[in-house]
């Protein structure tokens, strides 16, 4: 069975949504939870669902990170739950982490712990969307706020191994978030990106726009965590605003009430689609090890739902693929495609690293949360 730590003192709504989500998650999802916290506080809630007390496990941690702390902050608290349960993972007592707490916290915690997978400069979240066809996926959602092109390249190759994996797509379709289709379009990043991204092996597409995102006209969408951030956070206030207009609209009438009773069913099916706590939590990926970023907000439902996603990538060994990948284009590439498109990728590479940032190197090792 699948052991996953759930940090139960992280989220807005923490510890008892994270319990009961838990308890939800242990009951349906055939895992073993084990709930990382203050002893007395989580023992508390999870008196309150006798049945489960036998399935759940608590590992007590002494401290918890706030939601508006600092990564800096969180990692100087060496007995966190957050930390608790990423030690959990590095001692492979369990195969996943999820947590609901400050995803910047999460992802610095993460890499301190575990540290990154070979070859990953830097982590990225991830995020599953619905799309008119079926779900695609966007990588960067935030944890990256400034980035250079061979980290989208590197996010490319993560969303990939995701997209082909865990949701089946052969050979997902890539493209770089702009603001244009027009080669000509973007800024200095996604170009330089974009050059990159076509000289190599992905299925590269090319520039796509916001509105492309769910057509279904691709099933990577690649960006830096700032615009991926903005994006998601603006696709959930539509999805929540069409909802609430659709709601509006059926309350005007006797005709528009008897109009619902008539199609609910098919309504409740298109805002299960909408519903973004349907798709559970966000991977982190490219940390050496499997850690699963919910909502801030999220209530029991989610945190279920994380937990789901957290033993999907376990059960599809998304790690191992994407540690593959990034082994053979590093090591491997002569042997995997032509030699003469492999060092077309290589020179542009290089010579985007020895280009100075006009912004000041500093700006190298910022990195933002999700919020």
């Amino acid at each position: 069975m699948i052991a996953i730590a759930v940090d139960a003192m992280g989220g807005d709504r923490a510890p008892g949504a994270v319990v009961e989500g838990s308890v939800l998650a242990a009951a349906d999802l055939d895992v073993e939870v084990l709930l990382v916290g203050r002893k007395d506080v989580v023992e508390s809630e999870v008196a309150r669902y006798p049945s489960r007390r036998a399935t759940l496990k608590i590992i007590p941690a002494s401290q918890a990170v706030a939601m508006d702390e600092s990564p800096s902050a969180a990692l100087r608290k060496k007995d966190s739950s957050m930390k608790v349960a990423f030690e959990l993972l590095k001692r492979r007592e369990v195969q996943a982490v999820v947590s609901a707490g400050n995803s910047g916290a999460v992802m610095a915690t993460g890499m301190f712990v575990l540290g990154n997978l070979p070859h990953v400069e830097r982590p990225a979240i991830l995020v599953v969307v619905p799309t008119v066809t079926r779900a695609a996926v966007i990588i960067d959602a935030g944890a990256n706020v400034d980035c250079k092109p061979r980290h989208l390249v590197q996010f490319a190759l993560m969303g990939s191994v995701y997209a082909e994996r865990v949701l089946g797509i052969s050979r997902p379709r890539v493209g770089v978030l702009s603001n244009g289709e027009e080669e000509g379009k973007g800024n200095d990043l996604t170009r330089a990106a974009s050059d990159q991204l076509a000289g190599g092996p992905l299925n590269y597409i090319g520039y796509v726009e916001g509105r492309d995102i769910c057509s279904g006209k691709l099933d990577v969408v690649v960006c830096d965590g700032f615009t991926g951030n903005v994006t998601l956070k603006t696709m959930e206030g539509v999805a929540n605003f069409i909802v609430s207009v659709l709601k509006d609209a059926f309350q005007k009438s006797t005709l528009s009430r008897l109009g619902y009773l008539l199609s609910r069913k098919s309504l409740r099916e298109a805002y299960a689609r909408l519903d973004h706590t349907e798709y559970g939590g966000a991977p982190l990926l490219g940390l050496d090890g499997v850690a699963i970023i919910a909502h801030g907000g999220s209530g029991p439902k989610e945190i279920k739902n994380a937990i789901r996603v957290a033993k999907e990538a376990v059960l599809h060994d998304v790690n191992h693929h994407i540690a593959e990948v990034l082994e053979e284009l590093t090591d491997k590439t002569a042997d995997k495609f032509p030699g003469k498109i492999w060092r077309r990728v290589k020179s542009k590479i290089e010579t985007l690293a020895e280009k100075p940032d006009p912004e000041g190197e500093e700006r190298e090792d910022k990195s933002g949360g999700e919020g």
